[in-house]
């Protein structure tokens, strides 16, 4: 509920969470915790649940990726760009699941000591980002070759190898190694962060200077318009499905390739077969081609480790190929619509821009949505290879060292290891090198680690079947900070949605709900609510997705879906990106969607206005 008080919601510090998740605290370092010590900075902030980066309860290890974001993106807002007005975003714990927090505004003097900084060095690099990109894709790949060449010890070995002995010692052994690479690890995954914002403000900052100039020509311009008007990128993130088309266009015009992909054979066996003919081969070779890079992508968000990948999970790609091939014999078409979409944005564009009076109107017009159309499409080129390429490196070589834990008695299975945090690893290596430098037969506290480790995936399981309020705390008299509104979604609007639902959490009493237009186009359909990752596969054609927020890497089910709906994201969020490159109309942003719209309920999408209606309950 929202409380004793009307028009607030749970204070973060009385808040309870359900008893079965007694001792979720111990799973995360100390500072992500609601702490008396900082009480009244917490009880004056507006803290939201983030359901686009940690729409699911945290596993203790995958907790680094938000620690590291947390720290990037506020620096570049801070410190780097100096983008005045602006500061960073919090973050707390409470049950398992992550709230943030858009900090308040600074005092009026650092304001300006930022503006003075901000014009120099960000139209700096909107002026100079192709060269930019360039630059940050060659290091950016360095990076993950350098994660990717790390070397995890396989063995604690019964005595150190000869030639690390004589004819000089070493010096230093695998006791050192197993500490040294997980240090390395964790080092090399805060620096790809770090990478990983060196634009990212910038670009959605872009998106919200142009939003601003054509309001200001344009009155009345909706959202949706504005969309349109930036649509149509040919970025990285989504390369692996059109890898995909790709390769399905190729099966279906090779003799027997196509009834070898097709059938209900595993991946291996299919392999096999198509290797017996010679048209077989050659398809092999493109998809051996397409693997590295394109299929190091998550089949979720790339957040959390049990999502996976493609290459990992090689029957997902082949069961996207087999759907393609039967919709080309079907005599649909697989590719989202470039040209209709660049043709589209053209014209809107076009129409808009003859509505301009003077030159100097239509140069402020011309300036920002060159910048625009320059920057935005960082947003999902760089997106592929941090949150998908890199993160399946970090996920593989973490599993090297959940493997040796296992090989030497400590943990009872290898993703054991992600119910540790980053700053819990250490000890364990800690304790396993120690026991191994003492001796034979050195007991070490394997069982206090099993145990935890069972206690913790029974809290997260618990976590899963809670939901949890939205929000925490007195929400402010106008939600201002740029990139909560236009990433998360959350504005004043969207916060009084949200007390609507939690003080109806049934959801039987609300027939409409409104977010942000991210995606024209208006369509009723039967709507599909899920929550969790592996509930995609549920999903049929032709229905209305409805999820916390959606993930970039389904992009082989837009082609399928009437439409989509979030809980979470505003205009420039992933989900609102791929819906309008998808022509696929979207609300993102409701707040309550997937708690107050059940799966079979027919509800109506309107990408114009932003509504969500519930035409008939399921």
């Amino acid at each position: 509920m929202a409380g004793k008080e009307t028009g607030r919601f749970p204070d973060p510090h009385e808040f309870q969470v359900p008893p079965e998740l007694e001792g979720w605290e111990e799973m995360y370092p100390s500072h992500y915790l609601f702490s008396k010590d900082r009480e009244e900075w917490e009880k004056k902030q507006f803290w939201y649940q983030d359901k686009i980066h940690a729409p699911e309860p945290m596993p203790p290890l995958d907790l680094i990726f938000q620690e590291a974001w947390q720290i990037a993106l506020s620096q570049y807002t801070t410190r780097v760009f100096c983008i005045p007005p602006a500061q960073g975003i919090a973050q707390r714990m409470v049950g398992c699941y992550m709230y943030i927090c858009a900090i308040n505004p600074p005092p009026e003097e650092v304001i300006g000591e930022k503006a003075q900084l901000f014009e120099k060095r960000v139209f700096y690099v909107f002026e100079h980002y192709d060269e930019l990109w360039d630059k940050w894709l060659t290091k950016f790949k360095a990076l993950g070759n350098e994660m990717a060449a790390l070397n995890i010890p396989k063995e604690m070995p019964k005595f150190v190898p000869e030639e690390e002995v004589l004819p000089a010692p070493k010096g230093y052994y695998v006791s050192y190694d197993v500490v040294e690479s997980f240090d390395r690890l964790v080092n090399m995954m805060f620096k790809g962060w770090q990478y990983h914002f060196e634009m990212l403000n910038l670009t959605y900052l872009a998106y919200l200077m142009f939003a601003d100039v054509a309001r200001k020509l344009f009155p009345g311009i909706s959202e949706s318009a504005i969309g349109k008007m930036v649509a149509g990128a040919y970025v990285s993130m989504f390369r692996p499905e059109e890898e995909l088309c790709r390769l399905a266009r190729l099966a279906s015009s090779m003799r027997g390739v196509k009834e070898i992909l097709v059938g209900d054979s595993g991946v291996e066996a299919k392999v096999r077969e198509l290797e017996k003919i010679p048209d077989g081969k050659q398809w092999l070779e493109e998809y051996e081609k397409a693997k590295d890079p394109w299929f190091f992508v998550s089949c979720g968000s790339g957040w959390l480790h049990y999502e996976g990948s493609w290459i990992t999970n090689l029957e997902i790609p082949f069961g996207y190929i087999r759907g393609y091939l039967e919709r080309l014999e079907g005599g649909e078409t697989i590719e989202r619509s470039l040209d209709e979409i660049d043709k589209q944005r053209d014209e809107i564009v076009t129409q808009y821009r003859q509505l301009i009076k003077s030159d100097e109107d239509r140069k402020s017009f011309d300036d920002a949505y060159n910048t625009i159309r320059t920057i935005y499409r960082y947003a999902e080129d760089h997106l592929f290879w941090v949150e998908h390429w890199f993160h399946t490196i970090w996920f593989q070589k973490i599993r090297k060292l959940g493997s040796l834990l296992v090989n030497n008695g400590m943990l009872e299975g290898v993703d054991d290891i992600f119910m540790f945090n980053r700053y819990e690893i250490p000890e364990l290596l800690t304790e396993l090198a120690t026991a191994w430098a003492l001796g034979v037969d050195i007991p070490t506290r394997a069982g206090y680690y099993k145990a935890k480790a069972k206690k913790r995936r029974e809290i997260l399981d618990a976590a899963k079947k809670w939901n949890p309020t939205p929000a925490l705390g007195v929400p402010p008299e106008e939600v201002a900070e740029p990139f909560t509104i236009m990433l998360w979604g959350i504005t004043t609007d969207k916060v009084k949605e949200w007390l609507k639902g939690v003080e109806a959490p049934a959801g039987e009493d609300v027939g409409e709900i409104k977010g942000f237009a991210s995606s024209a186009g208006i369509v009723e359909g039967q709507a599909r609510v899920l929550k969790l990752l592996q509930e995609i596969v549920d999903l049929e054609p032709g229905e209305i997705l409805v999820c916390p927020s959606t993930n970039p890497s389904w992009a082989p089910v837009f082609t399928k879906i009437k439409a989509a709906v979030t809980d979470i994201g505003g205009l420039t969020s992933h989900a609102a990106i791929v819906c309008r490159e998808y022509g696929v109309p979207s609300v993102t942003g409701t707040g309550i969607a997937t708690q107050v719209i059940k799966t079979g309920d027919v509800i109506r999408v309107d990408g114009d206005t932003g509504v969500v209606t519930i035409v008939k309950r399921a």
